[in-house]
């Protein structure tokens, strides 16, 4: 059989691609190197309010609203935020992943577990799946593989240089208040914040920070060791690199494109990646169709980083400000200066922007994005 397409990760933006795609009437293949999309998860699967205002996210899936925000300096001075609506909500990310999956059997899309890509081909990927090589035939090809992509190297597009490790444990709530602590300390994350993300029904305790000289399961254990409240036993820990650079210039080609962290659409201020994924993909589908079912051209030469870079000017700037934050002082100082500056702050954590809408439509009728009464 000759699929239409193969969707290489079956994380939230090769899950949505695949169910768009095959709900449209192509033929999908979707591959992932996990035996089962629910483990292991390595996000903390935070949603801003945007996200499930404007994606029919299951609300069961979804942890009891964040509306709380305190901000720690290194020497543990405390800047407390509230916001006027909810605005966090921690997804179940096992149960998402396996939801969507189930939407894209339904419409259609064939599932590949345990399938570790080796090579993209002209007509289609080759994989190793139970210790035989197998092949997929495919007009084109949708890198939805994590951030250091294999698809991307693979087709000649860009690849994520700019990334920060991360690494988290989930334990029992730490209180019945749903609240986001985040630690502004660059002897525990440098270039980023540790964190404990408490929904009142379970807490995500992480750190996150650049690779170089820093070891960040000791800094995880050092996090732990240093807070004022006690912290219950892990249930499961997640880990794994997060894209800041931005979103890549180029990120399609003839022969397929690149999607979510592949494609570097987490925002270089927040390291937040799941409201770009479920925007990118949803772009990303529409594109790939206009190619495939029209060849229209003009569909990959709209899908270009480029369009949305100017949106992440000044949040690239921002990261600059951060990795310029590298020592304690510097630390308290920042701090000290988002306090008199408390607006900055909120906007930071409560501003209602997301990952930009591409702005851009295919020629016939728009694509039905499953959201009633938008369209991607």
């Amino acid at each position: 059989m000759i699929y239409d397409i193969a969707v290489i990760g079956a994380g939230l933006a090769g899950l949505r691609c695949a169910r768009l795609l095959s709900a449209r009437g192509l033929r999908v293949a979707l591959l992932d190197r996990k035996e089962s999309v629910a483990a292991p998860v390595h996000t903390t699967g935070i949603f801003v309010r945007k996200t499930w205002e404007d994606f029919p996210l299951p609300d069961e899936q979804l942890g009891p609203p964040i509306r709380d925000v305190v901000l720690y300096s290194p020497a543990r001075r405390t800047l407390e935020l509230r916001a006027e609506r909810d605005e966090f909500r921690i997804g179940r990310m096992g149960w998402l992943y396996l939801h969507h999956l189930e939407q894209c059997a339904r419409a259609g899309t064939r599932w590949f577990p345990g399938a570790r890509l080796v090579r993209c081909e002209e007509d289609g990927v080759v994989f190793v799946r139970r210790g035989r090589e197998e092949r997929v035939r495919a007009r084109f090809i949708i890198g939805a593989d994590g951030a250091r992509s294999s698809v991307a190297s693979q087709l000649g597009l860009d690849r994520n240089g700019t990334m920060l490790t991360g690494i988290e444990e989930v334990v029992p709530p730490v209180s019945a208040q749903p609240v986001l602590h985040c630690f502004l300390d660059p002897r525990i994350a440098p270039g980023y914040i540790a964190w404990i993300a408490n929904d009142g029904v379970e807490a995500h305790v992480g750190v996150a920070g650049y690779r170089r000289g820093w070891d960040a399961a000791s800094a995880l254990e050092e996090f732990r060791r240093s807070l004022p409240f006690a912290v219950g036993r892990a249930v499961e820990r997640r880990g794994g690199l997060i894209p800041v650079g931005g979103i890549l210039p180029r990120i399609a080609s003839p022969r397929g494109l690149l999607v979510g962290d592949a494609a570097g659409a987490v925002s270089p201020l927040t390291a937040g990646g799941l409201d770009g994924a479920l925007r990118l993909s949803t772009f990303a589908a529409e594109v790939a169709a206009a190619y495939l079912e029209r060849g229209d051209a003009t569909a990959l030469s709209a899908y270009t980083g480029d369009r949305f870079r100017a949106r992440f000017l000044v949040r690239r700037w921002m990261r600059h400000a951060i990795d310029a934050v590298s020592t304690p002082v510097a630390a308290e100082i920042a701090f000290a200066l988002l306090r008199v500056a408390r607006p900055l702050a909120e906007h930071v954590f409560f501003a209602r922007r997301s990952f930009p809408d591409s702005g851009w439509r295919a020629a016939g009728d728009a694509m039905d994005c499953g959201i009633p009464g938008v369209r991607p």
